[in-house]
């Protein structure tokens, strides 16, 4: 098992900073690439742009809560949630480049 997790590639967890604007104001979310993949798959299942699909999210956690602290973190946790109800699948194209890469 740690073969999978040790041989992924590099790319998967270096870190991408992206600039957006959200509920009207530029900000910029640094997270793993592998996360940002995830977002993106996210998006467009629900017929959205990452960006309008980040601004939706942000909006219904300050509905919620009132604010949105550790924005970044919310978005980790729900990317492990979606994860979660896919069965683990995952992205599929990372999926299935993992499994050839621990097979090579």
């Amino acid at each position: 098992m740690c073969r999978l997790f040790a041989h992924q590639p590099i790319e998967n967890y270096q870190c991408e900073t992206r600039s957006l604007r959200i509920g009207g104001h530029g900000t910029s979310i640094r997270l793993e690439a592998l996360f940002w993949v995830v977002l993106e798959e996210i998006a467009a299942g629900e017929g959205l742009s990452l960006g309008r699909f980040l601004t939706k999210l942000h909006d219904e956690v300050l509905d919620l809560h009132g604010k949105a602290d550790n924005f970044a973190s919310l978005l980790r946790c729900s990317c492990l949630i979606y994860l979660q109800t896919q069965s683990w699948a995952g992205p599929k194209a990372l999926h299935q480049q993992a499994r050839a890469d621990v097979a090579a």
